[in-house]
């Protein structure tokens, strides 16, 4: 755990998803399965803490999100969300929206890799949660939809216009957010939007056995990573460079590289500690 906490505790209970921390891999499961996993504003808002709070609480090195029965994740429910929504006034539709904007923001800047094991449909927002992570793994049955043009929305939203071509090109994120049709897992591993597609009975343990060796594995060259990734996006050659340089003299002062080192002069497997 962080030593740099103030008063606030970290969260004990949350109410509107599960959520479990065994042996350094964090679960999270949306557990609406009458509904797909729609999310509403209470979701949302979870969401957003969750991962505020994740990084920062010491237990997990890696976060995997999946759904119960039927669904990943259907996007925001229509009669709790956008029947809402209608009524809201400028100020607050923009809060909504940037709540929403939010999640997809941590879950790209937070440190943790995210594992999304999409087990059914995910739709609207649910896509988009699985595009901000940083593996997909999809049950042969899953599948995506970017739906929000279906619903006289922009294609773009929760940064899906800024995501979805760096993953797949623009070509075919002007195709998936325009026209906002189904995205079978076999075409989504054809145009590199899924990592694995695997049998809907080897999804569990396919995401478990990912989620088993980051956390296993050197979790801090893992995150810096997963930063760099990030952050030399919108980062010249020579910006992108000099950050890479600034990372890496760093963690050759690390404990896993000193620990690399010695394993490999005694002959034996790295005994990794994500420090």
């Amino acid at each position: 755990m962080t030593p740099f906490r103030a008063s606030p505790g970290f969260t004990r209970t949350w109410r509107h998803f599960g959520f479990a921390v065994e042996d350094g891999v964090a679960t999270l499961t949306f557990s609406r399965p009458d509904r797909l996993n729609a999310l509403t504003f209470d979701t949302y808002a979870d969401l957003r803490d969750l991962l505020a709070e994740l990084p920062h609480r010491g237990d997990a090195r890696v976060l995997v999100i999946t759904g119960t029965g039927r669904g990943f994740c259907s996007g925001g429910d229509v009669e709790e969300i956008i029947g809402q929504l209608q009524r809201m006034e400028a100020a607050e539709l923009l809060e909504f929206t940037r709540m929403t904007g939010a999640v997809v923001k941590a879950l790209r800047e937070c440190p943790l890799l995210v594992i999304a094991a999409v087990n059914g449909v995910a739709a609207g927002a649910g896509a988009v949660i699985a595009l901000a992570s940083d593996f997909r793994i999809l049950a042969r049955s899953a599948s995506f939809a970017f739906v929000f043009t279906q619903v006289g929305l922009a294609g773009a939203d929760m940064g899906s216009a800024y995501l979805l071509p760096r993953i797949v090109g623009l070509g075919r994120a002007t195709e998936l957010l325009v026209l906002g049709e189904r995205v079978s897992s076999k075409r989504a591993e054809e145009i590199g939007l899924a990592t694995q597609v695997v049998d809907d009975e080897e999804l569990p343990a396919a995401a478990g056995a990912l989620a088993r060796r980051l956390a296993d594995g050197p979790a801090l060259a893992y995150s810096a990573t997963k930063v760099l990734l990030t952050r030399e996006l919108d980062m010249d050659l020579g910006g992108a460079i000099e950050m890479e340089a600034t990372t890496q003299a760093l963690l050759v002062k690390s404990h896993d590289h000193r620990e690399f080192y010695a394993a490999w002069s005694e002959g034996r497997r790295p005994a990794w500690s994500g420090r």
